[in-house]
């Protein structure tokens, strides 16, 4: 599995880069591949507040529909509008074209109590 080092990750299977002001967050490809191919992307939060570990949107595959969790607290301020028309970057590039959305978080510094690429890694080798 890719899991870049540069990235922060939950136990939900989300992964988040802090850029500039703004947090991308999209899903792991462990996750992406558990789910098999994606087809639809749902984000109905756009433009509010959220807290950690609460739903922003649901994420549907041909089997199956997976809730999105916020990896930190923030608000949803753009949805990739790309995924619209191409739902499958996530599965093709889920940590470049791929990511879900982008959010200006309450506070960055939540990211350091998220795991990092060796400690997802161990989880998801369990």
């Amino acid at each position: 599995m890719n899991t870049p080092k540069e990235l922060k990750y939950s136990k939900d299977h989300e992964w988040a880069r802090l850029e500039g002001e703004f947090v991308y967050v999209g899903i792991t490809d462990y996750a992406q591949s558990e789910l098999g191919e994606i087809v639809y992307v749902d984000v109905p939060t756009e433009g509010e507040n959220l807290d950690a570990e609460e739903v922003f949107g649901s994420i549907e595959a041909v089997k199956t529909v997976s809730d999105l969790m916020m990896p930190i607290a923030g608000e949803v301020v753009e949805l990739n509008a790309e995924l619209e028309d191409a739902p499958e970057l996530v599965n093709s590039d889920p940590y470049g074209k791929g990511w879900i959305i982008k959010i200006k978080p309450a506070d960055a510094a939540a990211m350091d109590s998220m795991l990092s690429a060796d400690e997802y890694n161990n989880l998801i080798a369990q």
